[in-house]
């Protein structure tokens, strides 16, 4: 079987697959058992004569000529499903960005700048997903998004060491902050200071974000009273005084009654950076357009925080 033969199942499959970054995920996204999967995958490395994907212990990941066909499978895909449209008779998505981020990007940069498209470039439909880092990344190099709002840690290593490197463009460095009850002591001060963060009750995150939400600088063992996903669920812990948590400082302004956002002085500084990512490459006009508007939204964010 020569790769001229695969079918488009199998590339659809393996495009999947390198999204999810396992087959299992890939199979409950699909609808297909796990097994059915498994075949496709192994038709297609057969067509390939190499394999495409490396099995390790915590899912999947890209060979390097599961990288050239991963890249190659998204436009194949792509096209086929634009000549299915046009056939149909329905709206031509060309002018389509798909914009990926993290969820606390949602609570107000997403919405100022698909505001800012509408405005500037009504001709251009966005479409948008929350997610995390490495679900960002993988969505990315399976060509199921266009671009990608990242955020980072210091010490800012790149997302992921697969190639080609993901073009990065840095939009703004912040300081992580905490969120305290209106009530709580430190609410009275403007700012908190290390020292006053020993002994308090946290919230944070749960599954893979693990202590999120507890100060990473912290120099004891966090007593953590509740655990939460969702951050406006986390914000409404602490305005309901159950204990306190870290956000970025853009989320400030979105808080809801009863928290105060406050700076942290004192010991090392925890820095966070936003970043836009995209595939290498020159991009088309309407992606340049979006990622425009996405960092005149960051710059706009910046202004009206003073």
């Amino acid at each position: 079987m020569a790769f001229t033969d695969a079918s488009l199942t199998a590339l659809r499959v393996f495009r999947e697959v390198a999204e999810r970054g396992t087959l299992t995920a890939a199979a409950a996204a699909l609808g297909y058992t796990q097994s059915a999967v498994s075949r496709q995958i192994a038709a297609l490395e057969r067509a390939a004569g190499v394999p495409l994907l490396e099995r390790r212990h915590d899912g999947v990941r890209l060979t390097a000529a599961g990288r050239v066909v991963v890249r190659r499978a998204a436009t194949v895909v792509d096209q086929i499903d634009a000549t299915a449209r046009e056939l149909a008779g329905l709206p031509d998505e060309r002018a389509t960005v798909r914009l990926g981020w993290f969820p606390t990007a949602g609570a107000t940069l997403v919405p100022r700048a698909l505001a800012a498209v509408r405005a500037a470039h009504p001709g251009i439909t966005v479409v948008t997903r929350e997610g995390s880092t490495p679900a960002l990344v993988r969505a990315l190099r399976a060509g199921t998004l266009d671009l990608a709002l990242l955020a980072a840690t210091p010490p800012f290593r790149p997302p992921d060491d697969e190639t080609p490197a993901l073009v990065l463009s840095t939009l703004a460095e912040r300081g992580l902050c905490v969120a305290v009850p209106a009530a709580h002591p430190l609410a009275r001060g403007e700012f908190a200071d290390l020292a006053d963060l020993r002994g308090q009750r946290w919230i944070a995150g749960t599954g893979r974000d693990g202590l999120m939400g507890v100060w990473p600088g912290l120099d004891e063992r966090a007593e953590v009273t509740h655990t939460a996903r969702d951050w406006l669920a986390k914000l409404q812990l602490v305005a309901a005084g159950c204990g306190i948590t870290t956000v970025p400082a853009s989320l400030a302004a979105v808080v809801p009654p009863g928290v105060r956002v406050l700076p942290v002085h004192g010991g090392p500084a925890e820095q966070r950076r936003l970043m836009l990512a995209r595939m290498p490459g020159v991009p088309g006009e309407a992606v340049a357009r979006v990622a425009e508007s996405v960092s005149a939204a960051v710059v706009e964010g910046t202004v009206r925080r003073g």
